[in-house]
């Protein structure tokens, strides 16, 4: 009988031992899958941060253009280019501050394209209309990856916050990530004003 007792408990403890190892190893897997997905969105920033020298000195080639605008594209270049996404705390609170400085850079290179709008030599730049080709294909990019970084935040985030599994992932050290989130106001249709 005391043997039959001691098989029962070691066999219960050797199905805990399997599940917290399968549970330890799946969340591992997750969170490996997100900083993989880190790593495709800080290339895709850095992508569009390279670009930025090529337009500025195809804009500089145009005379008088707005220099405040050019000096603001390069400021917001030169701030968003000292911070990258850390895999490691992926919290809303960082993730925040990270889109903020991508978003002055995005809002400035916004401007410079409007206002590139009244130098119809720039426009018909050739050089100029590629970057502003390549930089719309690397903001769809930049997009796309930061769907994929959220859709993959998605389940680590559910098996850190279900239980059973939430318990293992408390004492592993395992917490929730941040999303990526639309900019205030991109739910609003933008205004055209046709003149």
């Amino acid at each position: 009988m005391k043997n039959k007792g001691l098989l029962i408990g070691l066999g219960i403890v050797a199905i805990l031992v399997i599940w917290v190892i399968s549970t330890q190893r799946g969340l591992v897997g997750l969170d490996e899958n997100i900083k993989n997905k880190v790593g495709d969105i800080n290339t895709q920033y850095q992508r569009r941060s390279d670009l930025i020298p090529n337009l500025v000195k195809t804009v500089e080639a145009e005379k008088n253009f707005e220099k405040s605008t050019l000096e603001a594209v390069i400021q917001a270049r030169a701030s968003a280019t000292q911070m990258k996404l850390d895999p490691t705390n992926l919290t809303p609170k960082k993730l925040k501050e990270f889109e903020a400085s991508q978003g002055q850079l995005g809002n400035a290179l916004g401007r410079l394209m409007v206002v590139s709008e009244n130098y119809p030599n720039l426009k018909s730049s050739e050089s100029f209309r590629t970057l502003q080709t390549e930089l719309a294909g690397t903001e769809n990019r930049i997009s796309r990856a930061r769907d994929i970084f959220n859709a993959e935040v998605k389940p680590y985030n559910t098996k850190v916050r279900a239980f059973p599994g939430s318990i293992i992932a408390g004492m592993l050290g395992f917490v929730q990530k941040g999303y990526f989130e639309a900019k205030p106001g991109s739910q609003n249709a933008p205004e055209i004003n046709i003149k």
